[in-house]
């Protein structure tokens, strides 16, 4: 990965939550952001948004995050997109699990508005390695 990361693709139901993770990277962060709010979405849009990188509710309504992750690396095309999960769900074993998925990194809801946008970037950075 020696790109840049300018545009983050944010998947969650609560409006909420979305909205200020949005705001957080856009403002503090000075990433492009897309927001969705649920798993059949992001599916259905990721292809056409092309986000350098997918950040997803790990507990969500329909599709979790576990499940669109695995239908993201089933898809040609988006495959290759790197998920990081955002979840209250946090316990080691819990993480380590969505790490075997092949999620990237796990940030632990509630997150910090002011430094969302640092771990996100340091995080791609690791990519990078």
């Amino acid at each position: 990965m020696t790109s840049a990361l300018t545009h983050v693709l944010c998947v969650d139901d609560d409006p909420d939550i979305l909205e200020v993770a949005q705001i957080s990277l856009e403002l503090v962060g000075g990433l492009g952001v897309s927001g969705l709010d649920s798993g059949t979405r992001c599916l259905a849009e990721a292809g056409t948004i092309q986000p350098d990188l997918i950040l997803l509710d790990v507990m969500m309504p329909g599709m979790d995050g576990p499940a669109t992750l695995l239908a993201l690396k089933a898809e040609p095309g988006l495959q290759g997109i790197p998920v990081v999960f955002m979840t209250a769900r946090v316990q080691q074993v819990e993480v380590d699990q969505y790490l075997a998925l092949g999620a990237v990194a796990v940030i632990p809801k509630p997150f910090d508005p002011m430094t969302l946008a640092d771990q996100i970037k340091a995080i791609w950075v690791e990519l990078d390695r």
